[in-house]
């Protein structure tokens, strides 16, 4: 029912919804958001976060140096997980989409070309003598194949959720840890394709890094907690394409994933006085560990 011009509005008007809801980071009226700055208490989301010695600040008052005593450059602005904060938080997710779409359309232009840098154990199979392929020393194609699409759809639906995951992790942990996490979630998608998958089944696709930014995004909120009954819905249909959709090389996608939970626990939950160590150690460790299904494999293919 409307409310009469002038009629006062009393307290029961409001719903329990509405009391339950959070508020507004106030850069950023849009997002809701748990967390509030330690200085002047307004509600500030990940983007606007600034790491300090106890919880989180928001720019403004990292600026001014507000409550410091020290002037503006003494302060250095820090993301959640201890990194820089950039004027761009999305500059690295917009490189690493050019990236992918440049190979894109040099694949359509050159379709060869996807010979060259799909992931493959071995290639061709026997009784053909093996000539190509990760068994034969082409380790590159770990790499490459992240980078590479055929299909419009696949692109399409890779880069769009590298646009939206990317940026708010990339706003959270800053651009190197933000890079490791993507390089090394889409390492371990490959590296698990190589291992389980037949040596002569093609794989490409930035699907494995795509997977490590949900298993990322949901530590990321699980820390912030905030609602995540939305990326674990997305990530169940995501999981049940995965697994009912034919072609899709699974291997990569549980790959990615968990590299993406690990090295996402690692960057929102280390300690501050090692943060750095266990950040990239983590990453170093998983590294390792592809570094392993890699030479395994290579070894069964002989």
């Amino acid at each position: 029912m409307d409310q009469a011009p002038g009629s006062p509005q009393g307290p029961t008007d409001q719903g329990p919804q509405d009391a339950q809801r959070l508020p507004t980071c106030y850069r950023h009226p849009d997002r809701e958001t748990g967390i509030r700055c330690t200085r002047c208490e307004r509600p500030i989301c990940p983007e606007c976060m600034v790491d300090a010695s106890v919880g989180f600040q928001c720019p403004d008052c990292v600026r001014t140096g507000s409550g410091t005593g020290h002037a503006p450059s003494a302060s250095r602005p820090r993301t959640l997980a201890g990194g820089s904060m950039a004027s761009d938080p999305r500059l690295v997710t917009k490189i690493l989409m050019g990236i992918n779409i440049a190979v894109f359309v040099a694949i359509k232009v050159d379709s060869s070309l996807v010979d060259q840098l799909v992931l493959v154990g071995a290639w061709p199979p026997p009784p053909s003598t093996v000539t190509t392929g990760v068994a034969h020393g082409e380790w590159y194609r770990l790499v490459t194949s992240m980078f590479s699409h055929q299909a419009e759809w696949h692109i399409a639906f890779n880069m769009l959720s590298l646009w939206w995951l990317g940026g708010p992790l990339e706003a959270a942990l800053g651009r190197a840890r933000y890079l490791a996490l993507y390089f090394v979630s889409g390492l371990a998608g490959g590296a698990l394709t190589y291992l389980l998958a037949s040596p002569y089944q093609g794989s490409l696709g930035a699907s494995g890094a795509i997977f490590g930014l949900f298993g990322a995004t949901a530590v990321l909120m699980r820390r912030l907690n905030y609602d995540m009954r939305p990326i674990i819905a997305l990530l169940v249909i995501n999981l049940i394409i995965t697994f009912g959709w034919g072609g899709i090389a699974w291997q990569a996608h549980i790959g990615g994933l968990v590299a993406g939970v690990v090295i996402g626990y690692a960057m929102v939950h280390a300690p501050r006085e090692r943060r750095a160590l266990v950040q990239y150690g983590t990453c170093a460790l998983v590294l390792a560990v592809v570094l392993v299904m890699t030479l395994v494999r290579t070894v069964q293919l002989g």
